[in-house]
């Protein structure tokens, strides 16, 4: 027996086949569940970009709302413009009613004041008529200087009473067309009198004389003294030679056909 017989050896002792075989088996076994380990937490670790992707949706779905809320403001804001220009259209036209109502009352107010003022004439007229068809009697029968005329008077009423029968034109001086201003002041001016071209200024040229104090060659006013519209000659017996329009032409009427308002002297 060899001395060192009894010495352990240090060789490693062999491994048998199904220890080697058993061993593969437990680190495949490792290995996979490693592997499942790793793919689950790398399934764990893809779950933040799952919620990541949902982003855009709600960014999207916040975008929208924005959109909505800026029209909804823009809308709100077009409404109030809106009413705004209706109530200022509605002020003005207001306005405009109120300056209208103004201005009817304003010439409702001036025709009345003119109605007023014609009638007050007619009935001054009216009044007057009487007076003057009683004077002009009285006067033919009692007393001749009405009736004739001699001189200045003569000559002017000889003239107008030539032009009867003539036509009426507003603005007519002769010698075929007249209107009544224009007959008065060329008659008078075949005795030397200058008198003024229109009716107002002829009211006023000579001394006023009442109606019932009339002579041949007076001259007759209808209208106010200073504002009449229309003048003749008085050519004695109650009657008067004019201009009167253009349906009689210049012509012969008595005082009652249309009373005067007044007369004045100029010889």
């Amino acid at each position: 027996m060899s001395h060192t017989a009894h010495i352990r050896s240090h060789r490693k002792p062999r491994r048998s086949a199904s220890t080697i075989a058993m061993r593969a088996g437990v680190a495949s076994g490792v290995l996979g569940t490693l592997a499942v380990a790793t793919a689950a937490g790398s399934a764990n670790a893809a779950e933040p970009v799952t919620q990541t992707l949902e982003l855009p949706v709600l960014t999207g779905d916040l975008a929208a709302q924005v959109a909505q809320s800026a029209q909804a403001t823009q809308q709100a804001a077009a409404n109030y413009q809106l009413q705004a220009e209706r109530d200022a259209a509605a002020a003005a036209a207001a306005k405009e009613a109120k300056k209208d109502l103004a201005d009817a009352k304003a010439e409702a107010t001036k025709k009345a004041e003119a109605a007023r003022k014609a009638a007050a004439e007619r009935a001054t007229r009216n009044a007057e008529r009487t007076t003057l068809a009683s004077t002009s009697a009285s006067s033919s029968s009692s007393s001749t200087s009405s009736s004739t005329a001699t001189g200045s008077a003569a000559a002017v009423i000889a003239f107008v009473k030539a032009q009867i029968g003539d036509a009426y034109v507003s603005g007519g001086t002769g010698p075929n067309s007249w209107d009544c201003s224009g007959l008065v002041q060329t008659a008078f001016k075949q005795v030397g009198i200058d008198l003024p071209r229109v009716s107002q200024d002829q009211s006023t040229a000579g001394t006023q004389v009442s109606l019932d104090n009339l002579q041949p060659g007076d001259i007759l006013y209808w209208g106010s003294a200073g504002s009449a519209y229309h003048v003749a000659v008085y050519v004695g017996d109650g009657m008067f030679v004019g201009a009167q329009n253009p349906s009689t032409g210049v012509a012969e009427k008595p005082l009652s056909y249309d009373p005067p308002t007044g007369a004045v002297r100029v010889l």
